[in-house]
């Protein structure tokens, strides 16, 4: 079985901060995907369900970032979860906005939310940093708990929608398909959305109508 972990906080009023990337992308999966309803369980909330053919557990710590830890740690304990099994999701400054980068083990540069898992189970877990841009360092916090500009909606329901489609490779233990995938997937989706508003600008044509698909919750919400 693998552990995704999505970080974030918990709140209507954090539910959009770019610091909450990590919610986000766990819940598209859990949409994608025809995952069960959300549940309380291990100091935070969980959906179970399958992806290609691993069984998998969505796991939305219920504390704040910065003791994420303890609920994934009694996940780890209970289920007696290899560190490799773990997945984290979470917004990463060192990156550029859009940009999506797997590793294992590290340094947890200054993220409260890794910093609280590297302490409860040790530091050896995946790592699925998604860029999100660096402010400089005197308005990091205002940065992350801040909402995502109208011009990152852009790029951040298309991700979201790759990172849920790309997830089973993660599940399957094929972390470098899935992050080159989803760099393809999401270098198509740009190019699409630029010819779309070159052919809007010329008048050519009326833009049509996105269809209604499994994401189309998630495309409303950030055109909001």
């Amino acid at each position: 079985m693998k552990l995704f972990v999505g970080l974030g906080n918990l709140g209507a009023e954090h539910a959009q901060n770019r610091h909450n990337v990590g919610f986000m992308a766990v819940d598209a999966i859990a949409e994608a995907h025809g995952f069960p309803a959300w549940r309380q369980r291990f100091e935070g909330t969980i959906s179970e369900g399958k992806l290609g053919g691993e069984k998998v557990l969505l796991l939305k710590p219920g504390t704040y970032m910065n003791a994420s830890g303890r609920a994934v740690g009694e996940a780890v304990r209970f289920y007696k979860l290899d560190l490799a099994d773990v997945i984290v999701f979470h917004d990463e400054l060192d990156l550029a906005p859009g940009k999506v980068r797997v590793k294992r083990g590290g340094g947890v540069a200054g993220h409260n939310g890794l910093r609280s898992l590297s302490a409860h189970i040790g530091n050896e877990y995946f790592r699925v940093r998604i860029g999100i841009g660096h402010p400089g360092r005197d308005a990091v916090t205002h940065h992350v708990l801040s909402n995502f500009s109208k011009a990152d909606r852009a790029w951040v329901a298309p991700l979201l929608e790759a990172i849920a489609k790309e997830a089973p490779y993660l599940a399957e233990g094929a972390p470098d398909k899935f992050q080159s995938r989803i760099a393809n997937a999401v270098q198509v989706e740009v190019e699409q959305a630029s010819e779309a508003k070159a052919t809007s600008a010329r008048g050519d044509a009326a833009t049509p109508s996105p269809k209604e698909g499994p994401f189309s919750a998630l495309r409303r919400w950030f055109r909001a």
